[in-house]
């Protein structure tokens, strides 16, 4: 059987030894539990084990759960969204990692608005150039966060990659430095809410110690904590 709170004492020790090798704050680095797939109780066990931060690709499987569990966790979305599903993404949610797009960013500006909520956002950026996955060619992030800078409830703290699977983990580190140098060059012109704290999520858990070195702020670890997930 799983043993949740032993796995999340062995991760986050591994974040604090990894940050301080390469001199960065442990505690400016986030772990984001990814729980989809994953029964409420596994939430609760990580819960209890000092976990605050759950991420959720399928929104259907993750409102029953966010439901379940009452207010106490803080909840990401990290999965693509439909625009269609931007109403109950923007309820259930306090972070989405996965804005790649001006309609997407459109719809979930005005639903937060009309529950008079402001909504945290990343923007998604495929650094990796792959055909089959999401997220805003690195050249065409700039003109999307200006324009996202004019909506009234997206806080836009950051930006989020998946970069290509390799099983040498050294060669996913351009990949994370990439994604980290374009939000340097951006904060640079202003794009972020807060430039002294812009938020690159980055990293799973074969690779969230090489993200960490390059300088993650949010890392994304799923099956280190919570095992194989069920087919």
């Amino acid at each position: 059987m799983t043993n949740i709170k032993e796995n999340l004492t062995i991760i986050r020790s591994n974040i604090k030894q990894t940050a301080l090798r390469v001199g960065r704050n442990p505690d400016d680095i986030r772990l984001v539990a990814v729980s989809k797939r994953m029964p409420a109780d596994y939430v609760k066990q990580a819960m209890e084990a000092g976990q605050k931060i759950f991420g959720e690709n399928y929104l259907q499987d993750a409102q029953k759960k966010i439901e379940e569990m009452g207010p106490g966790p803080e909840w990401h979305f990290i999965g693509h969204i439909q625009s269609n599903k931007a109403k109950s993404v923007a309820s259930l949610f306090d972070m989405v990692h996965t804005v790649d797009r001006l309609k997407l960013a459109k719809a979930l500006n005005s639903h937060a608005r009309s529950m008079g909520k402001t909504l945290s956002v990343l923007v998604q950026v495929n650094v990796g150039q792959e055909t089959q996955k999401a997220g805003i060619q690195p050249d065409e992030a700039e003109e999307l966060l200006k324009t996202i800078q004019q909506f009234d409830c997206l806080h836009v703290k950051g930006l989020m990659t998946m970069p290509p699977y390799k099983e040498n983990v050294e060669e996913v580190r351009p990949y994370f430095r990439a994604l980290r140098e374009l939000a340097e060059e951006l904060t640079r012109k202003g794009y972020f809410y807060r430039k002294e704290k812009v938020e690159l999520s980055m990293g799973m858990s074969h690779d969230f110690e090489v993200a960490i070195e390059e300088g993650a702020t949010l890392i994304r670890v799923g099956t280190a904590i919570f095992g194989p997930r069920p087919e």
